[in-house]
């Protein structure tokens, strides 16, 4: 199993989608896989929509 990358990384990756750069080009700039990148996209939706049932 690859090892985890730190929070800072995930959030940076994150700002880059979110300023409009491809999904696909970011992670290849980072060396990580499109689908790591899309995963960490889902994370922070799924933890809001739990808060906001509770």
């Amino acid at each position: 199993m690859p090892a985890a990358h730190p929070p800072e990384f995930r959030r940076r990756a994150l700002d880059l989608v979110a300023q409009g750069n491809p999904v696909g080009q970011t992670a290849r700039n980072l060396g990580i896989s499109e689908s790591c990148l899309r995963n960490w996209m889902t994370r922070p939706r799924a933890s809001r929509s739990r808060r906001a049932r509770t």
